[in-house]
């Protein structure tokens, strides 16, 4: 890969990680600010409560995906790459600043719930808009390994999040995190939203979508209507997802929590086998994305699903009885290394399925649907059972959402060879028809 496609790449995941730090920390930090905007009472319950509002942000997600989408495929990736990182450093300030409910009562509760819906706004365009990007910006060849840089940049925003929830850990007592030094985080994050505003403003836009006369003249480009003729390809976005978001968010964000309030770990050793796990996981996103360009998409998310479907609930079971350090890293490599199959290579998957005109809307809205269904629930879902006494249910729920998407990896055809500018076109092996199973 040439330097223009390295500059390309770095300046497409230094945003998208400046996205998913102030994303997940509010996830990461939850347990120490729950209490700050809620009665005193139930734990528990004023955790659940708080990660309901997080479920918000997923919920604003398609709504940020059909309009920065829109964006993307009419005015180009760069403006939408652009506006989403304006969008989360606004949130990110709302969060920082927010008053608590001794401050304000409910008022707070009110300030959260704003900022998390910008953040799902955002959020719901970035997903699609830096996929499409790094996608159409890399040669045909290399498509796989230079889209499994959104989930390097993602999992190196959270790993961001929990070295800062470390460090503050060890430097600052419980009381103060409970009290002031959770805002610390979010303030970080306004402020590298802002330096990568300024990268964005002077990015290269994707040559695919540069080049692409007849999809940027298109006048219906970006809009529903275009979206509908392709809703088959719509559809498969949804069910794809489906297994792959449920158990990513599962490994990633309900992990520390689990560690901590379930397998009984203290929260800095919880934090620190989640840091731990998801570095090496960030490691294995190129190679893994490399290989399916060598072997194909199919191999890889058809290897996810039979591990994530046969081996979640002994994986979690495990866990549950962990009691240390090292049995615990064990278990959370095991599980990351099978969600590698899904998350190194699922952004290229779901761009190849589109044409121009209408890849970053087509990627955007059903992905931010199927994540508001099963992703943004999944944290929530898993307090519900262990709040119900059965937690051991929630296993056997990530198992079957990874079973369905099992069907339709297994149904599905290859994409690794498809031309995206050819795409929809009906002509050749180019046409997205043919990824769906006769």
């Amino acid at each position: 890969m040439g330097r223009e496609q390295w500059k390309k790449i770095w300046v497409g995941s230094a945003g998208n990680m400046v996205e998913w730090f102030d994303w997940f920390v509010y996830a990461s930090f939850a347990v120490y600010f729950a209490d700050a905007f809620f009665p005193k009472g139930n734990d528990t319950a004023n955790l659940m409560n708080t990660m309901g509002i997080f479920a918000v942000g997923f919920f604003m997600r398609p709504v940020g995906g059909w309009l920065l989408g829109r964006v993307g495929d009419r005015r180009g990736r760069k403006a939408a790459l652009t506006l989403t990182v304006t969008l989360m450093s606004a949130s990110a300030v709302l969060i920082a600043v927010a008053p608590t409910y001794a401050v304000a009562g409910y008022g707070g509760i009110a300030v959260l719930l704003v900022a998390r819906m910008l953040q799902g706004l955002s959020v719901g365009g970035e997903y699609a808009a830096s996929a499409t990007y790094l996608t159409e910006a890399s040669a045909p060849d290399r498509r796989g390994f230079a889209s499994s840089f959104q989930y390097v940049s993602m999992t190196a925003g959270q790993l961001l999040g929990l070295g800062l929830q470390i460090i503050l850990q060890r430097g600052m007592s419980e009381q103060a995190l409970h009290s002031w030094a959770w805002r610390i985080p979010f303030i970080v994050g306004a402020l590298g939203a802002g330096i990568v505003f300024y990268l964005r403003r002077s990015m290269l836009e994707a040559d695919v979508y540069a080049d692409d006369d007849h999809a940027r003249n298109d006048p219906d480009r970006g809009t529903m209507k275009a979206l509908w003729a392709h809703k088959r390809e719509a559809f498969l976005v949804v069910a794809l997802t489906m297994g792959g978001t449920v158990a990513y968010y599962t490994y990633t964000t309900y992990l520390t929590k689990y560690l901590s309030g379930t397998a009984g770990l203290s929260k800095p050793t919880a934090s620190l086998v989640s840091f731990c796990a998801l570095f090496l996981f960030m490691c294995l996103q190129p190679l893994a994305g490399r290989l399916s360009d060598r072997i194909g998409r199919r191999p890889l998310l058809i290897t996810f699903a039979l591990g994530s479907t046969f081996l979640t609930v002994p994986i979690m079971t495990l866990l549950k009885h962990a009691g240390s350090f090292w049995p615990a890293l064990g278990l959370s490599l095991l599980a990351l290394l099978v969600v590698t199959g899904y998350t190194s290579i699922n952004a290229c998957v779901k761009a190849e399925l589109f044409p121009t005109g209408i890849r970053a809307l087509g990627v955007a809205l059903p992905y931010a649907i199927a994540n508001a269904l099963f992703g943004g629930t999944a944290e929530y879902v898993a307090l519900w059972f262990k709040n119900g006494g059965i937690e051991s249910g929630y296993y056997w729920y990530v198992s079957g959402c990874a079973a369905v998407s099992l069907i339709v990896y297994l149904t599905m055809r290859e994409t690794r060879t498809i031309d995206l500018h050819r795409v929809g076109r009906g002509s050749g092996d180019g046409s997205a028809e043919r990824v769906l199973a006769s």
